[in-house]
């Protein structure tokens, strides 16, 4: 068992809480779906609880920090504040631009070549439309700029 485990299953029963706290408030006809999918996490979560602690009984406790040995802050704090920029631009411009220009950002900051940003951008936006928009006709966010 990784003691780095620990708080990762914490993190995880924290956003159950967050996400059932939020999904009692709904009427009852809409929480079916999201209990289901927080059930699922939890129990998820319950059965990591429950290897790491057949780990620990055959192997022992280990600090965990090992595996962040080849950790790139240069790479990590750039996308973690596209993420930010991204999340901030998208009820300013919509889903589809900022996820564009999310996915090009982060993609040439990767050193990626464009012909695969351009493959991963058509591609992805197409699976998002037509699994939410055309499937199952989810409105996502449109943006107050071209609303």
């Amino acid at each position: 068992m990784k003691k780095t485990d620990i708080g990762v299953c914490a993190v995880m029963y924290s956003v159950c809480l967050f996400f059932l706290t939020m999904t009692l408030q709904l009427p009852k006809a809409a929480q079916i779906y999201p209990l289901c999918i927080i059930v699922l996490l939890a129990a998820l979560t319950t059965l990591h609880v429950i290897n790491m602690v057949i780990a620990a009984l055959r192997q022992g406790v280990t600090s965990g920090l090992e595996d962040f040995k080849d950790f790139l802050p240069a790479q990590f704090f750039p996308i973690f504040g596209m993420v930010m920029v991204y999340l901030a631009l998208m009820p300013w411009v919509g889903f589809y631009l900022s996820s564009a220009l999310f996915m090009l950002g982060a993609l040439l900051f990767l050193r990626v070549k464009w012909w695969q940003i351009l493959l991963a951008g058509i591609v992805l936006l197409a699976l998002v439309y037509g699994a939410f928009t055309v499937f199952l006709g989810v409105r996502l966010p449109a943006g107050q700029l071209f609303s």
